[in-house]
């Protein structure tokens, strides 16, 4: 006996999969910028705990010292990731999609209960929807991330044409620092979702690219929108 479940149109799949690469060279280049004045650190008093980012890390990864490859590379692919990013909110708009990724009055609840069990402090497991509401919350945030990353990137980038963003950003030097934290939350997303793709197993990964997943053995809410249901293995 399985379960087939439909759960990700094209639309959401396809703005998933184009924003992963652009995400990738953005944060890629803006290594290759960042290299040229490294600033950042964690210190207590005059000693210095960590480095945002030792040259060690440039040489083990290989990355090379060019500045202007990085901006031309950063500001080329910014436009494209501002352009899906646009076309990503402006879908789940229309589609009625936001319904499912915008976080209620439940959300953080559940997130809670979602981050006891997947620290094995709880054994009851949270209620199974479309996403839950550890889901939610970062996927909102995702979208207000990527706001942040274009305003402060603008103000970075344009600090005397955009002089009125650049002061509500808080100045260069502070977009500049605003738009670095951003971009450290861009990967450790990508390693909290990562991680939680590979928890979950290959029938949710599955999901993502065929917009179906298959479930052997299961049964799901009647929440969910399901197309196929006790069919013979």
């Amino acid at each position: 006996m399985k379960t087939v479940l439909k759960k990700h149109p094209l639309g959401i799949r396809w703005f998933h999969w184009i924003n992963f690469p652009l995400l990738t060279i953005m944060i890629w280049s803006g290594l290759l910028i960042y290299w040229a004045y490294t600033p950042y650190k964690i210190s207590i008093g005059s000693k210095e705990l960590f480095h945002f980012f030792p040259n060690s890390f440039y040489t083990a990864l290989k990355i090379p010292h060019r500045l202007a490859e990085g901006m031309n590379f950063h500001f080329a692919f910014a436009w494209l990731f501002i352009i899906n990013g646009l076309l990503y909110t402006l879908y789940t708009i229309f589609s009625g999609e936001w319904k499912y990724l915008l976080p209620n009055k439940h959300s953080f609840k559940e997130a809670w209960q979602v981050l006891l069990h997947d620290l094995h402090i709880r054994k009851y497991h949270p209620p199974q929807k479309k996403y839950n509401g550890a889901q939610r919350i970062a996927y909102t945030a995702i979208i207000l991330m990527g706001i942040g990353s274009v305003l402060t990137g603008f103000a970075v980038y344009k600090p005397t044409q955009w002089n009125w963003l650049s002061v509500i950003c808080g100045g260069y030097e502070t977009a500049r620092m605003e738009h670095f934290i951003l971009t450290i939350g861009y990967v450790l997303f990508f390693i909290i979702h990562i991680a939680q793709v590979i928890k979950t197993g290959w029938h949710n990964f599955q999901a993502m690219i065929t917009g179906f997943e298959v479930i052997p053995n299961a049964t799901y809410p009647a929440s969910s929108q399901k197309t196929e249901t006790n069919e013979e293995t």
